[in-house]
């Protein structure tokens, strides 16, 4: 049986693979790992129609093993990481799928500091999830209640807000929150900086997070900006831990260099802890050419930011992040928040007095393809024989002036392949023929 937690929590089309029984069992199995005497968790959502259903589930869960579930609502994934740690919960649970469609949700569970599980805390959590008929709950004066927790998004945006105000920007940005929870918060935020702030794809009806908008479909965003004449964009995911730039000329920022950008600012005055930057095995090989040349380093992970934070945290690094847009900024939070990312990216532009096309300019990309192949067998890629040879050719071929990286998805049904090297058809070329390979072979 495959493990029900990937790279970020349990996820699957909600009703069908995520269903309010897995949801129901989750709850039970938190509260009896996670709970102290006395203790509580506390629950969050993001827009999609299926997060009602889920977090009822969850609150059956929780409840009939005794603790209290305080529901906070609507929330950005980083708020609640936030109020979790803040409040002394014992754990916190989020209910959404972050960039995925609207038709998959997910769960994930946090621990007392606002924290991702590690690994071995997460199988011990599925062990008890499967084995849940044998858990006892308490009889009706022990169960647990729901709890109204909407004021608590207020401990959040205040501490945000005081990041915000630190910054003077006189910039216009277009900000797309891809109807999903940040909107509850992120116009107020980088509205406090000065700046004038246009709102786009803040409108959720439960079906449209993440449709032709945000994170991963900045398009949209990419076209208004041209269209206003704005100085830049900003475009969060539909859980907000995510933010993509696009800069005044209406191109989208690659995440390295949004990373790499705010990297060589805190180098230049000092502020970067470690002077290390950590990325995944993805991250473009520019990046760390880049920090080299600056007197900094690069370390990898593998991907998930789990990992980047593991390792960070080992290395006494102050920022991370992947290319995705998902940047852990130390200094202010230990998960990625999209619009402290983007409030650091206003910093930076503040203090330079310079376009946001030439400071990402100053890290160079290498030619790099990434594919992601829907598979019904993903976990049979490395057992595929003809996929094998296919893969070991390009990987010679590649030898000494690229690399090639194959990895199941953690969050969906598919294999991912990233190529880079210097050859930019080539290396495209070869992307291409992995790809359509793949398809056919693991479907």
């Amino acid at each position: 049986m495959p493990r029900l937690f990937g790279t970020d929590g349990i996820r699957g089309i909600a009703n069908i693979d995520l269903t309010p029984g897995l949801a129901q069992a989750l709850g039970r199995a938190v509260i009896e790992r996670l709970r102290t005497p006395g203790g509580a968790i506390v629950l969050g959502q993001d827009t999609r129609r299926s997060g009602d259903m889920l977090a009822a589930a969850l609150i059956s869960g929780a409840t009939s093993m005794g603790s209290d579930v305080h529901r906070v609502g609507i929330v950005p994934t980083p708020a609640l990481s936030y109020i979790v740690a803040d409040g002394g919960f014992d754990a916190g649970i989020m209910v959404s799928a972050s960039h995925n469609p609207a038709d998959d949700n997910g769960l994930k569970v946090l621990d007392g500091g606002g924290l991702k599980l590690d690994d071995a805390l997460e199988d011990e959590l599925e062990n008890l999830m499967q084995t849940g008929h044998d858990l006892v709950g308490p009889t009706n004066a022990g169960l647990g209640r729901e709890v109204d927790a909407r004021a608590l998004l207020d401990r959040y945006r205040g501490h945000r807000l005081g990041i915000a105000r630190a910054i003077r920007s006189p910039l216009r940005i277009v900000l797309d929150c891809a109807n999903g929870s940040g909107g509850m918060v992120a116009p107020e935020l980088l509205g406090a900086t000065g700046a004038d702030v246009e709102v786009v794809f803040d409108a959720p009806d439960g079906v449209n997070i993440n449709l032709a908008c945000g994170a991963t479909a900045p398009g949209a965003l990419a076209e208004r900006v041209r269209a206003s004449g704005a100085d830049l964009g900003f475009a969060l995911d539909g859980d907000a831990d995510r933010c993509v730039a696009v800069d005044e000329r209406g191109q989208v920022v690659d995440g390295d260099q949004l990373i790499g950008l705010l990297a060589l600012a805190r180098l230049e005055r000092d502020a970067l802890d470690a002077r290390t930057v950590v990325v995944s095995v993805l991250s473009n090989g520019g990046l760390a050419v880049a920090m080299e040349k600056a007197g900094g380093r690069v370390l990898r992970t593998p991907v998930g930011d789990k990992y980047i934070l593991e390792t960070m945290l080992a290395a006494g690094a102050g920022l991370g992040g992947e290319k995705s847009g998902h940047v852990i900024i130390a200094e202010h939070a230990l998960c990625g928040d999209g619009a402290v990312t983007a409030l650091e990216t206003l910093r930076v532009l503040a203090s330079s007095g310079r376009p946001l096309s030439e400071l990402a300019a100053r890290i160079p990309l290498y030619p790099q393809e990434q594919r992601t192949v829907p598979v019904r067998h993903k976990e049979r890629w490395q057992a595929d024989a003809p996929l094998a040879v296919a893969i070991d050719e390009a990987e010679r071929e590649l030898a000494g002036h690229g690399r090639l990286l194959v990895r199941p998805s953690g969050t969906e049904a598919a294999l991912r392949f990233m190529i880079e090297g210097q050859d930019a058809a080539r290396i495209a070329a070869l992307a291409d023929a992995l790809a359509a390979l793949a398809a056919e072979r693991l479907n």
